[in-house]
């Protein structure tokens, strides 16, 4: 069996949020942390091969780190990434010549022997792990159960009220949506003649928009810890990210010794400390009726202009956003659907189908170009 590890017990999506914390908590236990040379690491058969590291010591007992990972998609394409290996011959070299794919990471790895790789992965049950990333020594742990303990701490020191909407697991990133019911404003010129697509709700009888954010994380080399506005609809439960605005933390870090990682109190205290303070400022910031009527009027300012060919308009708007044949059929279905035969019917649109693709990582990319959507069917 050639192709990527693929752990669907390790990935959500729409859960609620006791579910996502037991799911990192379970994640956690079999994580592991590994700086290694490229001369301890061997490619084969389409797995890596990890030697001469020390083993683990926790309260569960000793276990070697030591053994064979198959690497994930985003793994593979860290390895791609690292080795300076074109990504789409390595990936047609593992489904059509896995000999190919070796001989390829293999050359390249004792081209550079002391170059240090982090290693991330999971422990395996009954002997092979799997390879999550390949990355930079220099990058910096925030993990997702971190970020989310301290983001909701900050977000309790803030004293808003907050529900949380959805949450999302990949082997990318975690996402995790919330609004806070008493940060409202109306919003009727920007819902009149809109429908839900999913309910038939009409938007003047439902004009409230709430203000939240949207908290993401990646352990896997995919982006900073982030905390994002954004704004959801009462009538369709649609959201609106506005990345412009977003609080990052960079993943990078220090150089990284040599073995298996044991990651100190301190530093995991100070990632938690800067988490809890940059999600109270945004709290403070956010979750405000000044700044969702901000956002609602610059929406409001391009939402009314009528749409006269849909169909173009949404077809040169998928091709330049890269939305794919079929998102681009089912947002040209969502916005008929509505009712709402303007440029924010297509910005409705545009959010409504993103909540029904099943990967999240596309669902949080198409969401978050709703204000371009905008701006493009407003031009069109």
């Amino acid at each position: 069996m050639n192709a990527p590890a693929v752990a669907g017990e390790l990935v959500t999506r729409h859960a609620e949020l006791g579910d996502l914390v037991a799911l990192l908590r379970e994640q956690q236990g079999r994580k592991v942390d590994i700086v290694a040379s490229a001369s301890a690491l061997r490619a084969e058969g389409g797995r890596l091969l990890i030697s001469g590291t020390e083993p683990v010591l926790s309260p569960s007992g000793v276990t070697r780190t030591d053994g064979v990972y198959r690497p994930t998609a985003t793994c593979e394409r860290g390895i791609a990434e690292k080795l300076k290996i074109n990504l789409p011959y390595l990936r047609r070299c593992r489904h059509e010549a896995i000999e190919l794919w070796d001989a390829n990471v293999n050359g390249w790895l004792r081209r550079a022997p002391e170059t240090k790789f982090l290693i991330r992965g999971f422990r395996g049950a009954r002997g092979e792990g799997v390879a999550r990333a390949l990355l930079s020594d220099s990058y910096k742990r925030v993990d997702h159960l971190d970020v989310l303990t301290a983001a909701l701490d900050g977000v309790e020191r803030a004293g808003v009220p907050i529900t949380i909407q959805g949450c999302d697991l990949t082997e990318q990133r975690m996402y995790v949506r919330l609004y806070s019911p008493a940060v409202e404003v109306l919003a009727p010129r920007l819902l009149e003649g809109y429908r839900s697509p999913f309910t038939g709700a009409e938007g003047t009888d439902n004009p409230v928009v709430w203000g939240g954010f949207v908290i993401t994380n990646s352990e896997t080399g995919c982006g900073a810890a982030a905390i994002t506005p954004r704004i959801v609809f009462q009538v369709c439960d649609n959201g609106y990210t506005i990345t412009a605005d977003a609080h990052r933390a960079v993943h990078l870090g220090g150089k990284l010794e040599e073995g298996v990682i044991d990651w100190s109190g301190t530093t995991h205290r100070k990632n938690l400390e800067l988490i809890t303070a940059k999600t109270t400022d945004a709290v403070r910031r956010f979750l405000t009726p000044a700044y969702v009527q901000k956002v609602v009027a610059v929406m409001e300012a391009k939402a009314g202009v009528p749409v006269e060919r849909p169909v173009e308009t949404i077809q040169v708007i998928s091709q330049q956003l890269r939305f794919s044949t079929e998102q681009q059929d089912a947002i040209l279905g969502h916005f008929i659907k509505s009712g709402d035969l303007t440029a924010g019917g297509v910005m409705h649109a545009v959010t409504s189908v993103a909540r029904t693709l099943p990967d999240a990582d596309a669902a949080h990319e198409m969401e978050s170009r709703a204000l371009q959507v905008l701006q493009l069917a407003a031009q069109a």
